[in-house]
């Protein structure tokens, strides 16, 4: 098996399955996952809570740890912004996700639960004692740095890469700016950055393949949310079928019972 780290190759992009509990790890690692990742929204959906900043880092490291016991595959956390604001909480959230056995994580630059981002100054230093602790750690941990006030709308794009510059910088060893609108803009990040990309397959890019994406120089493609988003749009279509028109004709499009077990078994081994 690939290392965590050596999947990271610019120009040949692995899928990062994100994943929100432990049977959808195994059913997405016996359909060929190389890697499994947490969904902060994902989980949040799970406990009934909506995303960004609403799970506590031991709910977010005890469920991270469900999924490493699910399959043999490397595990990434998406961490949000490490569950505090100072410099030695952040990176001491990163020290305890590698002794629970995570490959890697993400850190956000934004003050959940508020959408605001830090001051530049600010979001470098944390990804700095980021950086230090993952270099601490027994295992070869891998640091991503998002720049997330792009998706939220806090700052324009040439700010979102000045920080990614700053990020790769401070020793990041990726850059993941979520929401980028299309492959141009992607190619732009993957030219301007020379460390492993992130790209979250979402929006516009939902319409490109492997190969679009290899050819713009992308190393990892994140489904972050969506595809908790998708079983969940399915439970909604099913429910609003039953409960609102008297129908129940979805239950067809149901996977046997059989299936899932097999592939249940075969993801955990």
């Amino acid at each position: 098996m690939d290392t965590f780290r050596n999947l990271h190759q610019p120009g040949k992009p692995f899928i990062l399955a994100n994943a929100w509990d432990a049977g959808s790890a195994r059913l997405m690692a016996a359909m060929g996952a190389k890697a499994i990742a947490t969904t902060s929204a994902g989980h949040a959906f799970t406990l009934g809570r909506p995303d960004m900043g609403h799970v506590s880092r031991s709910e977010a490291l005890d469920h991270a740890a469900d999924l490493i016991a699910a399959t043999p595959l490397p595990v990434s956390g998406d961490l949000e912004n490490g569950y505090g604001h100072d410099t030695e909480t952040v990176a001491e959230t990163i020290r305890l996700a590698g002794e629970r056995g995570l490959a890697g994580a993400c850190i956000e630059d934004t003050a959940l639960p508020d959408i605001t981002p830090y001051p530049f100054a600010a979001s470098v230093e944390r990804i700095e004692a980021t950086v230090s602790a993952a270099k601490s750690l027994d295992n070869d941990f891998v640091l991503v740095a998002r720049a997330d006030g792009w998706m939220n709308r806090q700052y324009d794009f040439e700010e979102a890469l000045r920080r990614a510059k700053a990020y790769e910088q401070a020793g990041a060893d990726a850059i993941y700016i979520p929401l980028l609108k299309d492959m141009e803009m992607v190619r732009e990040v993957c030219r301007e950055i020379s460390i492993p990309v992130n790209v979250l397959c979402t929006g516009k890019l939902i319409t490109h393949t492997m190969e679009d994406f290899a050819s713009a120089g992308v190393a990892r493609i994140s489904l972050g949310s969506m595809t908790a988003r998708v079983v969940h749009k399915a439970i909604a279509d099913m429910s609003r079928e039953m409960f609102s028109d008297g129908s129940f004709s979805l239950l067809g499009e149901a996977a046997s019972g059989a299936s899932i077990d097999e592939l249940l078994i075969q993801g955990g081994r």
